[in-house]
């Protein structure tokens, strides 16, 4: 396993169980103690604090994985994404990017069984799975990209070219941040990016986003609150926050 591809598994191993001894990651791996502490000290910048005897993530320190952020929130994200699928029509196009209730999305998608000739293209490995029961009413693309564990997301480089060769009706981007004044942000910076470039080849941009994104402002801008045309939320958003989105001009749907 390369270097960069074992820490990203430390780090969601971390992640999900909190704390993780050095010992125990040096049997995962199938290393020495002497390369998980030079792994741990990498992973610094990412959050990771190392502590007596293993490691624990700093409070807020970093991504949570695809695995650990999918146990959040789930029905929130179930109604985020039946409220999303109710907005795609038979014969159109439209765009899912990573996350988890980009998945919610998908699956959403697959039970409307009156949804015909819908083209959808995501650079997420696990919405593309989740949509596989939908051929041949849909026609899934992956965009193409180098494989983000983590994430189990396609990025850079060649992802963006994948995205840049069609237009959609409909781009449904995910975020970990949502600011009336900071807009709308990603914890990694790379897929931010990524999510950006979909924005810009579709019609309509949603944003489809739980309550606990709603004050929280990360490294990667991704769009200004200008740039999109609806925020789909769930029904446990803080009516001041509400507020505050609403009073930029935002408009946004709360799933029940």
């Amino acid at each position: 396993m390369h270097a960069s591809d074992r820490r990203a598994a430390m780090l969601a191993d971390i992640a999900e169980r909190g704390f993780v001894s050095t010992t125990d990651l040096a049997a995962t791996f199938a290393v020495s103690e002497v390369t998980v502490r030079s792994d741990l000290a990498a992973l610094h910048v990412d959050g990771v604090e190392r502590v007596h005897g293993g490691a624990v993530l700093r409070p807020g320190g970093a991504e949570q994985s695809f695995e650990l952020a999918a146990s959040t929130l789930a029905e929130q994200k179930r109604r985020i994404g039946e409220a999303a699928a109710a907005l795609v029509t038979s014969d159109s196009a439209i765009a899912i990017d990573v996350g988890t209730t980009g998945v919610a999305l998908a699956a959403a998608l697959v039970r409307r069984t009156d949804l015909e000739r819908v083209t959808i293209i995501t650079n997420s490995i696990s919405a593309a799975l989740a949509l596989e029961p939908g051929i041949p009413r849909f026609d899934v693309i992956l965009s193409g990209g180098t494989l983000r564990p983590l994430q189990h997301s396609l990025v850079a480089p060649f992802a963006a070219e994948g995205f840049q060769r069609l237009r959609v009706d409909t781009a449904f981007i995910g975020c970990t941040g949502v600011d009336a004044v900071q807009g709308i942000t990603n914890i990694n910076v790379a897929e931010a990016e990524l999510k950006r470039v979909i924005a810009g080849i579709a019609a309509q941009v949603v944003v489809i986003a739980d309550s606990s994104k709603f004050g929280h402002v990360d490294p990667g801008h991704v769009l200004d609150l200008a740039e999109v045309s609806l925020l789909v939320t769930d029904d446990g958003a803080d009516a001041a926050a509400l507020a505050h989105l609403a009073a930029t001009g935002l408009a946004v749907t709360r799933s029940s």
